[in-house]
């Protein structure tokens, strides 16, 4: 109510003042921007949104939303082919019209795009296309106009990290945005970068049709994760068809009479296209005239648990201050800032929660403090519960009996990390985040949670009662184990 008197008061001003004069001034139109947008909009501020693009961001444009749909696509090539063992009698040889799923593709971010647009609209957010940079503290130009605005929430998101090798620039060599754009698919595809991004497309490509090597500096595919995830879901890629050759540091990039080389310090790749996928970096591009003033560290904008700069007034969020490079941490980022750009507050946003989930076949996810991490930072016993999805009624009437539920806690049994792979992990993986937010302890959820039967969540429920020794649907721990 009072920055709603508050705009009236200004808006009875100077009239040509008022036109280019608001509360809150958006920088950036993805997961963090479009949402602060909206929520300060709620709370009774003026608000201008600027997006250089199309709103909705890397995520709904060139990331989350296109690569699930390719996803989702692969996984119906899969049941065809599976679909005799069903008996359902149908001819399995499966080719890609690759136009057409790219077409496919377009509609849904179409679709996607044109809904936040009207959430936008519907909040009375202004929308302006083109790409803006901070002049001042309150001023920000966009398409050779100058707005000031009261508060400035700096959402500018992420670009693709360019591999620093001889030849990263050839023809033949993709990023993970013009991969998406791909109508011909290459016979052979390597991936450089074993991360989250390139195991999903890998997994998806691989379904296409494509001869797929995946290269990867660490020791293991999904270094952040917890290492049981890693290990199951390399068996799973290589399963499809994916080679996959971890420890390998990439020296250049050759072009050899129509054909690539990917050229390691043991050994080479051959192929037809190279996809980059060596992660993401903090695009700083909107910081402008206050690049000198605005902290940054390593490349990323500096806040602090309120989301605030160390500038007055200047907020961010999102990919923009490298701290959980998700879309669903930057939809909390984004609501906590501009509560309290609008409101003074001091909201804190704790991002020790954030879920992480990988979209491959089988699905992984994992929230919390892996075993490794566990041991490392938490004093005292730490115990483990693991459930197979071999044991999952579920998973067996469904074909997917691949995977596993761990569940890591401390000696009080408070939960401090869930891991899994199988089954819907990217929907499962909610309870376990909203259990550990409770502090819920594998007691409580063996004693008073029941799970629908059969269902994939049943297997949370047995891996917190294996933290115990009470599983029941699983054989009985030996006495050492447990």
């Amino acid at each position: 109510m009072e920055m709603k008197q508050y705009t009236q008061q200004k808006e009875t001003g100077d009239e040509t003042k008022n036109k280019a004069r608001y509360d809150v001034a958006v920088i950036g139109g993805g997961p963090a921007g479009y949402v602060a947008a909206i929520r300060a909009a709620q709370l009774g501020a003026r608000v201008i949104l600027f997006e250089r693009d199309a709103v909705g961001g890397t995520c709904l444009n060139r990331g989350c939303i296109p690569t699930k749909t390719y996803l989702k696509t692969a996984e119906y090539i899969r049941h065809i082919k599976g679909a005799a063992a069903r008996g359902i009698i149908a001819d399995s040889h499966v080719r890609v019209d690759m136009p057409k799923v790219v077409s496919y593709k377009d509609r849904v971010v179409k679709t996607l795009t044109a809904g936040v647009s009207g959430l936008l609209k519907s909040s009375a957010v202004e929308v302006i296309k083109g790409d803006a940079r901070l002049t001042a503290p309150t001023e920000v130009e966009c398409g050779g106009q100058s707005y000031t605005a009261d508060k400035i929430i700096l959402c500018g998101g992420s670009k693709v990290m360019q591999l620093p090798v001889p030849g990263a620039d050839s023809r033949t060599v993709m990023t993970s945005d013009d991969i998406l754009e791909l109508t011909q698919l290459p016979q052979r595809l390597a991936v450089i970068g074993g991360g989250v991004v390139g195991c999903e497309l890998a997994s998806a490509f691989a379904s296409f049709g494509c001869k797929v090597t995946v290269v990867e500096l660490c020791e293991r595919i999904l270094a952040n994760l917890d290492r049981d995830i890693s290990a199951e879901l390399e068996k799973s890629l290589k399963k499809s068809g994916v080679k996959i050759l971890c420890g390998r540091r990439v020296e250049r990039i050759e072009s050899r009479d129509g054909e690539t080389a990917v050229v390691t310090d043991q050994g080479e790749v051959v192929c037809d296209r190279v996809l980059l996928s060596a992660g993401r970096t903090a695009d700083l591009s909107c910081l402008g005239d206050m690049a000198g003033t605005i902290r940054t560290e390593k490349g990323k904008v500096v806040v602090d648990d309120a989301m605030r700069t160390n500038v007055p007034g200047i907020y961010a969020c999102g990919d923009i201050t490298g701290r959980v490079m998700l879309a669903h941490a930057a939809f909390k980022m984004g609501e906590t800032a501009a509560e309290n750009a609008v409101t003074g507050r001091d909201k804190t946003c704790d991002l020790r929660l954030v879920p992480s989930c990988i979209y491959t076949h089988p699905e992984a996810a994992g929230v919390g403090l892996t075993e490794e991490q566990a041991r490392q930072k938490v004093s005292g016993e730490i115990r483990t519960g693991f459930f197979s999805m071999a044991g999952n009624g579920r998973s067996v009437a469904s074909g997917e009996r691949q995977g596993f539920v761990k569940v890591v806690a401390d000696g009080s049994g408070e939960i401090l990390g869930v891991h899994m792979v199988g089954g819907d992990a990217s929907e499962m993986i909610a309870e376990a985040a909203a259990l550990m937010a409770m502090k819920a302890t594998v007691d409580e959820v063996t004693e008073r949670v029941i799970h629908p039967h059969p269902s994939y969540s049943e297997a949370l429920g047995e891996a917190c009662a294996d933290v115990l020794g009470r599983s029941i649907h699983q054989p009985a721990r030996k006495p050492q184990d447990r």
